[in-house]
């Protein structure tokens, strides 16, 4: 059999494919393109489902050995391979029955941990592939997006909808076909025989971009809602996952108007001309000029110089954590 260690895609010929790799979504859609492609050459499968942080060597490899009960082939699915591979006498009897593996079943192995390429992997390229799913660039998730809308959504998108969608979600593909399908259902109309997704239907159906949430930090910090803040901030970095860089924009920005209001009405102006002349609008800017009245100028500007410096501190990332930076 061909080495196929340049192959990302698995298919049926394969006896051994190992998925490792920090995304998800992929290591499931690679698993699933390979038993799709088992189902339909031999015509039947039984699956088997082993942990390898708990499975023995003998359970792997009876596993593999023992013909199927109901089908002709056999799918041998092991999870947290990387913790299965880790003792050297399992690596040693996996490259054993790598030389050799019996041509009726297939082993599946993926892990989302670190994993080390040996001989192992040199002999699985002869008889299957070693498939490292990482996550995608934007370039890459957006030629993506347009395929996988038309294949599995039966949706055409629109190159500015596509652009669009990947600026707001990013390039986790997961996230990306989980809006997809809500995106085809919401643009499907009655009686057109073809659904199209425009950036219309993205800018309505689909939440904020990162970007955009990271604005969202400076409504509870202007209104002095400090336990708020922090919850926001927890979910921010940790849910959302905005990029650190855009929340000390964004706190540097809030400062910059408190700071810049607070002198404005200090000199006489009054509240409206504020808002007008900091170009605020929104709920934002009555909460904005509310906190300049509150701030003397030399206070907003110690706190404005305050966020500039812890901006500036976790660029280079001098700050050892800039979570607890901006907190």
């Amino acid at each position: 059999m061909a080495a196929r260690s340049g192959s990302s895609t698995p298919d049926a010929d394969m006896r051994i494919v190992v998925l490792h790799g920090k995304d998800a979504f992929l290591r499931l859609e690679r698993g699933r393109q390979l038993e799709a492609a088992l189902q339909k050459s031999f015509g039947g499968l039984d699956r088997a489902d082993l942990d390898g942080a708990s499975a023995s060597l003998s359970d792997v490899l009876d596993g593999l050995r023992t013909p199927g009960l109901f089908a002709p082939h056999k799918l041998v699915v092991l999870e947290n391979a990387d913790a299965f591979m880790g003792a050297e006498d399992r690596r040693r009897a996996m490259e054993g029955y790598a030389a050799a593996p019996a041509p009726e079943a297939t082993l599946l192995m993926r892990t989302a941990g670190t994993w080390r390429p040996g001989n192992f992997d040199k002999l699985v390229a002869k008889v299957g592939a070693v498939i490292k799913c990482e996550s995608h660039s934007l370039e890459e998730a957006m030629h993506w997006c347009g395929g996988r809308a038309a294949k599995r959504h039966q949706a055409r998108m629109e190159p500015a909808a596509i652009q669009l969608l990947v600026e707001k979600i990013g390039p986790d593909l997961g996230r990306l076909d989980a809006e997809l399908g809500k995106l085809a259902a919401a643009a499907a109309r009655p009686g057109v025989a073809e659904t199209v997704i425009t950036r219309a239907v993205v800018q309505e159906f689909t939440g904020l971009s990162r970007e955009e949430q990271a604005w969202e930090i400076q409504g509870p910090v202007v209104q002095g809602d400090a336990s708020g803040a922090l919850r926001k901030l927890d979910e921010l970095l940790r849910v959302s996952r905005v990029p650190e860089v855009m929340i000390g924009w964004s706190l540097v920005d809030l400062a910059r108007k408190v700071h810049d209001a607070s002198c404005l009405l200090a000199q006489g102006e009054g509240e409206g001309s504020v808002a007008k002349t900091l170009k605020l609008w929104g709920p934002s800017a009555a909460s904005v000029v509310r906190a300049g009245t509150r701030l003397q100028p030399h206070a907003a500007a110690t706190v404005f110089r305050m966020a500039v410096e812890t901006d500036r501190a976790t660029k280079p990332g001098t700050a050892p954590a800039p979570a607890r930076a901006f907190e």
